[in-house]
């Protein structure tokens, strides 16, 4: 008997639908429970012993969830554990390798390169050493090619021991491996081709007679040291003229980093006025490295007198600073410039008694760095017009390089014509040229000058390191401190000393000079005139440049004490001895930038009708080569080599617009006989 079937349609003759079929188990189940060889896992290898005890451990950790508050404590016992048994030298340290010439290597490359260098004797003269004349001719302007050609292979065959192309002069002696030929004759072709560039390039500043009358009185202060000041008097000169002024002679300043100053007591009345004077300047960075922040300004003392203390008297240090005339021959400059430019010592009384006798009252022009001469023109001319009488402060770098023929003919006149050292440092220098020459009788008289920039001050600012270790840097931090107060601890401010010596701001040590030199063929029996100030540590970087040129010489070494005594306080009279030395060198050498070798190569230019011999080495290649463990001497040697040829292989120099005129005197101080430029100066008004 059936049971009652409610489903409609059961009484039906059809049959009644069977229920739906169970799911399947999830297989991630199945395979838990099936047996091996099951169909819903076909050929799964067991478990291992491991694999099982990861699962056990494993599900109670997901099942029993607060298990996870103990892990913190499981860290710190197994790291207990693990600081307690591990020794932590057995950690590899990773060791940083440093970039190639980010290192101060050149202690070890010394001594490596010592052994071979003393051997070698293959060293020759090398104080005349010479460039192909073609490269001379070409940069002059001399554009037959046949006898320069035939004058490379004749000086290619025998080396040309001078060519000293002067107004004066041509001196022509050849010789082939020391033995001497007979005297070029004046009219063999290599004489005359040497008269022809003679006669292309000669110093032509010409000057004309008679002025307009004057516009008003222009007074400046110049800051910096020697040669800073004294682009300021050509510029001060070039801006006088173009505005038909009249030129006070210029002042100068006392700062801090040059220190030209000699301090006395004396004796001052009580009750005595005291009115001191405060002035600000812009400085730049030692002889610019060249970091681009340039100006820094100081305060300078320019009161000659101090308030009285009531007492009755009382000793006082007066700061007495080098004048215009302590420096310069004053009556040659003014004679110089007289059909040029009106210079007078002082401003007329009728003038200052409208200010009170008191420069500060005179109104003060704020001229940003390299204006162009139109800013003088448009600007400073109708002042100067109203006023009568004007005060620029400071005036270092105030006019831009590039300018009219008629302003850069004014600059050149007063550079290398109207500019000439005063009678004591004059004579001084031309003693101790004489002296070097002497020294030098075993090279024909002939010297290389060295300016080396590695004096205290020099190396702080750099912020370069060397070899000194902890003295070395506590030393340098002090001296920056002193120097540039905040300067290099300001916040954010990130100094990196291997990224400097690459880029070969770093200052060349004397050792590095040494190297440098014996590579590129100057022998250990070379005469050097060093030009410098007080060496950082001196005892110590100079020794390895002595050991390899014994036969150096600074002035302090060739002058006695007591002819040095009324300069050696005064650095801007010391500096002025060493740019006559060097000036009259057969090799000029620079180490790094500034304003002594960039007015010293223009005025070699200048006096040698427009090539001078001068090394200028790249010293992002330098670094290179002094931080190179493997490298051999014949290897150096070739390098360096290079270097030299690179610093002599472009003969005359033409100036481009942004160039300086102090460094590049041609062709604006210096042109060609067969051009008549009329290069008359014309006033702005």
């Amino acid at each position: 008997m059936h049971a009652y079937n409610r489903l409609p349609g059961s009484n039906s003759g059809h049959n009644s639908p069977s229920p739906p079929p169970s799911p399947l188990r999830s297989p991630r189940l199945r395979h838990g429970r099936s047996k091996p060889g099951g169909r819903f896992t076909p050929g799964l290898p067991p478990r291992t012993p491991v694999q099982r005890l990861a699962w056990a451990v494993l599900s109670v950790l997901l099942r029993r969830q607060g298990i996870f508050l103990f892990a913190p404590l499981l860290y710190i016992a197994c790291m207990l554990f693990y600081m307690g048994t591990v020794s932590f030298d057995v950690v590899p340290i990773i060791s940083h390798k440093s970039a190639p010439g980010s290192v101060y290597r050149s202690p070890q490359l010394y001594r490596k390169l010592r052994p071979d260098m003393d051997a070698d004797n293959s060293t020759s003269d090398s104080v005349s050493y010479w460039i192909l004349p073609s490269q001379l001719f070409y940069a002059a302007g001399y554009n037959n090619p046949q006898p320069i050609q035939k004058l490379d292979a004749f000086v290619m065959r025998y080396r040309l021991q001078e060519i000293s192309i002067t107004n004066q002069y041509l001196c022509r002696r050849l010789t082939n491996n020391s033995r001497m030929l007979s005297p070029v004759t004046s009219n063999s072709p290599v004489c005359m081709l040497l008269v022809s560039i003679n006669r292309i390039i000669k110093i032509c500043i010409r000057c004309y007679v008679g002025l307009p009358e004057s516009n008003g009185y222009i007074y400046v202060e110049a800051n910096g040291g020697l040669n800073q000041q004294r682009t300021s008097i050509c510029n001060a000169v070039a801006v006088a003229g173009y505005l038909n002024a009249t030129l006070i002679i210029p002042n100068f300043h006392y700062h801090s980093i040059w220190r030209d100053i000699r301090c006395c007591c004396t004796e001052v009345e009580a009750g005595r006025p005291s009115r001191p004077a405060i002035g600000d300047g812009d400085v730049d960075s030692p002889d610019a490295i060249g970091d681009g922040d340039g100006e820094r300004k100081w305060m300078e003392m320019r009161s000659s007198s101090v308030t009285g203390d009531g007492d009755g008297e009382r000793k006082w240090m007066e700061m007495k600073t080098s004048k215009f005339s302590d420096i310069y021959d004053e009556d040659y400059f003014v004679s110089t410039l007289q059909n040029d430019v009106r210079v007078v010592d002082k401003i007329p009384g009728y003038l200052m008694e409208r200010y009170d006798y008191n420069m500060s009252n005179v109104f003060n022009f704020k001229i940003k760095a390299y204006a162009p001469i139109q800013y003088y023109r448009d600007t400073v001319l109708p002042k100067l017009l109203e006023e009568k009488v004007i005060r620029i402060s400071p005036f270092a770098n105030r006019l831009s390089f590039d300018a009219p023929p008629a302003v850069q003919r004014l600059r050149c006149l007063a550079n290398y014509e109207a500019l000439r050292f005063s009678s004591p440092i004059l004579d001084l220098g031309k003693t101790l040229v004489t002296r070097m020459k002497e020294h030098s009788a075993n090279n024909g008289g002939k010297y290389v000058s060295v300016h080396l920039r590695f004096e205290e001050d020099m190396v702080a600012f750099s912020c370069c390191v060397y070899d000194g270790g902890k003295k070395e840097k506590e030393d340098m931090d002090a001296a920056r401190e002193r120097g540039w107060r905040g300067k290099f601890t300001k916040p954010g401010r990130v100094i990196r000393p291997g990224a400097i010596r690459m880029n070969g701001k770093c200052p060349l040590t004397p050792l590095e000079v040494g190297l440098m030199l014996r590579g590129m063929g100057f022998d250990n029996n070379t005469s050097i005139f060093l030009a410098s100030g007080k060496i950082y540590d001196s005892e110590r970087h100079m020794a390895p440049l002595l050991e390899m040129f014994p036969l150096l010489r600074t002035k302090e070494m060739l002058a006695s004490p007591e002819e040095l005594e009324p300069f050696k306080n005064y650095s801007s009279r010391m500096a002025a001895i060493d740019y006559t030395v060097c000036l009259h060198s057969e090799v000029f050498v620079t180490t790094q930038g500034g304003n002594f070798p960039h007015l010293l190569l223009g005025h070699r230019r200048y006096m040698f009708s427009g090539h001078s011999k001068t090394i200028r080495p790249d010293k992002r290649k330098l670094v290179l080569y002094f931080d190179n463990p493997n490298i051999g001497w014949k290897s150096f040697k070739r390098h360096m080599l290079n270097l030299r040829a690179h610093s002599d292989s472009k003969g005359i120099e033409v100036k481009r617009p942004t160039d300086s005129i102090y460094s590049f005197p041609c062709p604006n101080c210096m042109c060609r006989v067969n051009k008549t430029v009329d290069s008359r100066s014309t006033s702005a008004t």
